[in-house]
């Protein structure tokens, strides 16, 4: 795998910028994919916001300082168009947010790509109730596996809020399961 550093360098340069970029796709997309795919829930959706996401590093790669590691500045970006393109759709459809994680996670059982079964659904179904930090807090650290001082690069936030934050969301999700 290239060093960080130098496939920045090389997606800064102009010279080297498509076949770097070819790299960074390769290297992140399924990582991102499922970052993605746990906010926006439905496949479809999730390729067109993955798609996006890569547009947006494309055009503002010259902006990234390397203040935080690369892969957290796309998390950031990818979350973001995750949470905007949700917005835009509730706004669309003329429906609260919560009523659209709720017909997300309905349309879930029709999904093909979805192969959860009916643990993983009542686990959505938990996570739709959950605010957006929380559930991306919780997304992040139970599902994806990262580090506290990942999540709090990838989402601006303090180490302790992030704690914070995903032992609410365990107490939440324990309690909806329970009463469901």
């Amino acid at each position: 795998m290239i060093a960080e550093e130098t496939l920045v360098q090389e997606l800064q340069q102009e010279a080297s910028r498509a076949k770097a970029f070819e790299v960074l796709v390769n290297t992140y997309k399924e990582r991102l994919y499922w970052h993605i795919r746990r906010i926006v829930l439905n496949h479809d959706d999730t390729d067109d916001v993955l798609q996006n996401t890569f547009i947006k590093v494309y055009r503002n790669i010259d902006q990234f300082k390397g203040d935080s590691k690369l892969y957290s500045w796309m998390y950031r970006i990818a979350t973001n168009e995750s949470l905007t393109f949700l917005k835009q759709r509730s706004k669309k459809m003329g429906i609260s947010d919560q009523e659209l994680k709720n017909r997300m996670v309905e349309n879930l059982q029709a999904d093909v790509y979805f192969e959860g079964d009916e643990i993983q659904l009542k686990l959505q179904k938990a996570l739709s109730t959950l605010p957006d930090k929380q559930k991306l807090v919780f997304t992040m650290k139970y599902f994806q596996e990262m580090k506290y001082t990942d999540i709090s690069e990838a989402l601006e936030t303090s180490v302790g809020a992030l704690k914070t934050s995903y032992h609410l969301a365990v107490k939440k999700i324990e309690t909806y399961l329970k009463e469901n």
